[in-house]
């Protein structure tokens, strides 16, 4: 990411506020979008990315009064096309329209949660309303996975993915939901015949969040849906290593198995580090060699140990190649560049380990000292 870039003044400026306000002006009469997009941006400049979806929220709902069956019309009738029809991914809509969701939360979740939720299925053709229909998960569980059942066979695959999306245990930015693991496993299990990637990849993601707890549950759904066979054989196949991805990551092995890797099978492996010193901001390189005798699907990651400023250790793995090895060596270069300007991880000079993982097994290991 490019220094200086702010994703929040990206999304939420003076140029998407005045289309937002454009849009009410057109649909209710007497909403005067000079004053809201003022008001806005009395306050927006310093907020972040999620306080400015609640103060938009705030500053809307002040120009339009009423309880939710007053509000529902003007916000249709606001509302764009919904998104092209015709796609199937990355069509995630524009963040201007998250200020709905938190407006509808506010009027619908006490007093008319059935209007509330309709009006959620309508908005999230323009930009995903994931976050807003948790507290309805919460507060109206039976009410909203009801709601979910009849949105499952939606024709707007913007609506098939908010089911799935909306109640991922672990969602980014989004508030936690009191629902049990697998009480909307019955809804991903139709979901997961989806014809669109839009709607597959949050079926995985979802997955992907409950192996943090339970990963034979996941395991344990895949292998049925792929007994089922109600899902193309490259789709489900590319789902599955989607969801254990953090699996693979951590070397499990029944999850590598559903993969089809073997974690017991037999592998002559060497590391040949190339630059025993690296300063931070330079190349790590290494050479990994690799043979089986007879055909073998392998995950080669490598895993390195890095020191904190307490003393302490944390490992990170990184992926490295997926390949076949056929009776006869294979070669991987690698050069990974220990970056000392990241925001979220800071590198401290000293010995760092490194470790080549094949099929989630520690299979060679090596040492590089990083210094300033």
């Amino acid at each position: 990411m490019a220094s200086g870039f702010s994703l929040k003044d990206q999304l939420f400026n003076q140029e998407k506020t005045r289309y937002l306000a454009g849009l009410f002006a057109q649909a209710v009469p007497g909403f005067d979008a000079g004053r809201f997009e003022a008001e806005v941006m009395a306050g927006l400049l310093p907020l972040e990315l999620k306080a400015r979806i609640n103060w938009i929220a705030e500053v809307l709902g002040q120009h339009l009064p009423g309880p939710l069956s007053e509000v529902a019309p003007q916000i249709l009738a606001a509302l764009p096309p919904p998104l092209d029809p015709t796609k199937s991914d990355d069509d995630f809509g524009d963040f201007i329209f998250a200020p709905l969701g938190e407006l509808i939360v506010a009027r619908g979740l006490n007093s008319d949660p059935e209007l509330a939720l309709d009006l959620l299925g309508e908005v999230t053709q323009r930009f995903s309303m994931e976050w807003a229909i948790r507290p309805f998960l919460n507060q109206h569980p039976e009410r909203t996975l009801a709601c979910m059942q009849d949105w499952v066979s939606h024709p707007s695959y913007h609506v098939r993915r908010l089911v799935s999306e909306g109640t991922r245990p672990r969602l980014p930015w989004g508030q936690a939901v009191s629902l049990e693991l697998g009480t909307p496993l019955p809804l991903l299990g139709q979901l997961h015949t989806d014809p669109t990637r839009y709607v597959t990849r949050s079926v995985a993601n979802h997955l992907n969040d409950i192996t943090k707890k339970d990963p034979d549950l996941v395991l344990d759904l895949l292998e049925s849906w792929r007994s089922e066979g109600q899902q193309k054989e490259k789709e489900l196949s590319w789902m599955t290593a989607h969801a254990c991805r953090g699996l693979v990551k951590s070397g499990h092995p029944r999850a590598l198995r559903v993969l089809g890797y073997d974690p017991d099978a037999e592998v002559a492996v060497s590391l040949n580090i190339k630059t025993k010193m690296v300063k931070i901001d330079d190349w790590l390189s290494f050479e990994v060699d690799l043979f089986a005798p007879s055909d073998l699907p392998v995950i080669v990651d490598y895993r390195v140990t890095f020191p904190r400023a307490s003393g302490a250790l944390s490992k990170k793995v990184f992926k490295l190649k997926q390949t076949q090895l056929k009776g006869a060596p294979v070669t991987l270069t690698k050069r990974h560049r220990l970056k000392g300007d990241a925001t979220t991880f800071k590198l401290h000079p000293g010995p760092h380990d490194i470790e080549i993982l094949v099929n989630g097994c520690v299979a060679a290991q090596g040492r590089f000292e990083l210094t300033p």
